[in-house]
């Protein structure tokens, strides 16, 4: 970080994190090409116990919603019968949001066929609601945003192969669609052209202006296609006029985050091969240097020196020294023979501007099939947690034995809006870093809820709100532990424990 360096030059040489494996109901990802991609996970708090449950896309197996029952230091997840999904498979993954404006979080189900609204309720209640378009493609990205004058989000789906196509599956990707608030539900508008999107995510660029990101994946567009930028209010994609060149990816997953403090988010993108970073600029964004430490071409264990494919890709500062970390998802497609096989998973600390590697150290170096993740405090010990999801193996959970350092967790919360949960606001804390409130973008799958940023040492942390209207709140300070909401009271701020 830049404006956070003080901070950091005060804390001792950071522990070395480690992980623990938990045995959680076993949950396999599976099924055939539909579900070569996809298995995402999504994380939220659905019963309002302040500790966030996990739903595990099942492909051609069910879906599965693990309760949280855990307590600090021991994470104990129970699988529970979801009876809005019996006897549907073909989920690829889902996001959290607030769909009907009710200040409860829902569920957009992606699918390999017709996608779902699971309406949040009571005790983690599930129920379907209706709205969507008809439509049975295959849906593997999503994300949504708030416009002004609307009552509820507007969405962006994200199609693979057009799989009616007769001349496919190369060279046949599906058109996009925005999903804008109707009288009844949403109704759909086209986005093209579609390069077969693997992941999506609205959030403020570059130049500091709300952009709908759309990663792509080159084996099946094969060629004139690329990563896209497409301006939400100017309705229309970016081009090299306006500083955006988008590169030619096997793209997978989308991970931003401010890293170095200058209120620009960059960006990861994976990949198959080289996973790029590429950091914000005033107005653009630039490849980071290979000496980044980010790019993890190749498996870091083992002696498979083929390209690694990298799937989710998730920020969280997982040592609690004040700097995001990156966790990557890893794991063959299927059987591709060009690539590594035995492909771990990895774990990357941020160490001031280069990275190091310590998944095998840390115990999260899993070979198996990785899809989708999470990095989520699961028992509320104020460390983060690693939730990831396998193609044709169990899902896996490990507990962070929690570094020496300090954290705190907070959500935005503006009771008199629509939106109560201020879709597009901005935490901002005096250290210079920031956070903005987003859904969508990783692999098929994502978190809603508190933001947890580590403190190192320092006792307590300073910050304010940026409302999507643009009102900035006036800042406030909370101890270190603290977990809880920013509630928005006219023109101030409450800091309100859960």
């Amino acid at each position: 970080m830049i404006r956070a360096a003080a901070l950091l030059l005060a804390l001792p040489a950071s522990a070395e994190v480690r992980f623990d494996p938990v045995l959680v109901p076993e949950h396999v990802y599976a099924g055939g090409w539909e579900h070569f991609v996809g298995g995402g996970a999504a994380v939220w708090d659905c019963d309002g116990d302040g500790l966030p449950e996990v739903f595990a896309a099942g492909g051609a197996n069910p879906a599965t919603l693990l309760r949280n029952r855990s307590e600090p230091g021991e994470v104990r997840l129970e699988a529970e019968a979801i009876p809005a999904l019996d006897g549907v498979t073909g989920i690829t993954g889902a996001y959290p949001l607030d769909l009907d404006a009710d200040g409860v979080r829902d569920l957009f189900v992606m699918r390999a066929g017709r996608n779902l609204l699971l309406r949040g309720g009571p005790g983690c209640a599930l129920s379907e609601m209706a709205g969507l378009p008809a439509g049975d493609a295959w849906t593997t990205a999503f994300t949504a945003w708030r416009e002004r004058g609307e009552d509820r989000p507007t969405l962006a789906v994200g199609n693979y192969v057009d799989r009616g196509d007769p001349e496919g599956p190369f060279g046949t990707c599906d058109d996009n669609r925005i999903l804008r608030p109707a009288a009844e539900g949403w109704r759909a508008e086209p986005l093209a052209p579609g390069f077969c999107a693997l992941s999506m995510l609205a959030a403020r660029d570059a130049r500091d202006r709300p952009t709908l990101r759309i990663s792509n994946d080159r084996h099946y567009y094969v060629s004139g296609g690329a990563e896209q930028m497409w301006d939400i209010a100017e309705r229309r994609f970016l081009g090299p006029g306006d500083g955006w060149d988008g590169p030619s990816l096997w793209g997978m997953g989308i991970a931003s985050r401010d890293i170095d403090g200058d209120g620009l988010a960059e960006v990861m993108l994976t990949s198959m091969g080289d996973q790029l970073l590429t950091l914000a600029r005033p107005g653009g964004y630039e490849d980071a240097p290979y000496g980044t430490g980010t790019h993890a071409t190749t498996p870091h264990t083992g002696d498979d020196g083929r390209p690694s494919t990298g799937w989710h890709a998730e920020w969280g500062d997982v040592d609690l020294d004040g700097l995001d970390d990156l966790l990557i998802v890893k794991g063959n497609v299927d059987q591709m023979p060009g690539m590594a096989m035995e492909d771990p998973n990895n774990l990357l600390m941020n160490e001031g501007g280069t990275f190091r590697e310590v998944a095998a150290e840390a115990g999260v170096a899993s070979t198996h099939r990785g899809r989708g993740g999470a990095l989520a405090d699961l028992d509320g010990d104020g460390a983060l947690d690693m939730v990831v999801v396998n193609r044709r193996a169990p899902m896996e959970v490990w507990r962070n034995r929690r570094a020496e350092g300090g954290s705190i967790a907070v959500e935005p919360f503006d009771p008199a809006a629509s939106d109560a949960f201020a879709l597009g606001a901005v935490i901002r804390l005096e250290d210079g870093r920031s956070r903005e409130v987003a859904v969508g973008g990783g692999h098929a799958g994502g978190q809603a809820g508190p933001h947890h940023f580590g403190l190192g040492a320092a006792a307590s942390a300073r910050l304010a709100v940026e409302w999507p209207d643009g009102a900035l709140s006036p800042t406030v300070e909370v101890p270190e532990g603290f977990r809880g909401r920013l509630v928005r009271e006219g023109d101030g701020l409450r800091a309100e424990p859960y």
